[in-house]
């Protein structure tokens, strides 16, 4: 799935790009957007999910709330109690739909919790989201508009 070669389907060897989307997670999104947008210069844009598609050398770059990540993976405002908080999302973005399926299947298959199942989300994007051994929120997704 995620490899050493960087080959994130294993069914289409030629499919080597990564494509990163990068979401620190924020308890304080005012002071994010004060770090991201007006001293770091990112191009940021937004009200309550900033982000950008157009950063050089990474397909998305946003600030996640802790609320916005609890409810991407859990469906509610609230980070569970019993799970640390995580400090980032990372997300590779594979070939298809079909890819993100086997992605859930074989990462339940190697004894990582899946914190929702594989799903399409309404912009389109399919995606499957675990925690990494470091706390990170590790999805893999296919999103069309990425693949354009």
């Amino acid at each position: 799935m995620l490899g050493c070669s960087h080959n994130l389907d294993r069914r289409n060897p030629r499919e080597r790009r990564i494509r990163r989307q990068h979401r620190p997670i924020t308890v304080d999104p005012a002071a994010s957007r004060r770090f991201y947008v007006d001293t770091v210069g990112l191009p940021l844009e937004g009200d309550d999910y900033i982000h950008c598609e157009q950063i050089p050398g990474s397909k998305s770059f946003g600030v996640w709330s802790l609320s916005q990540a609890a409810a991407a993976c859990f469906g509610t405002s609230q980070w569970p109690a019993d799970r640390r908080d995580p400090q980032a999302s990372v997300e590779f973005d594979v070939a298809d739909e079909d890819a993100v399926r086997a992605a859930e299947a074989e990462l339940r298959d190697a004894g990582y919790e899946i914190l929702h199942p594989t799903r399409t989300e309404p912009w389109g994007q399919t995606v499957v989201r675990t925690l990494s051994p470091e706390g990170l929120i590790i999805g893999v997704s296919y999103t069309p508009s990425m693949h354009a």
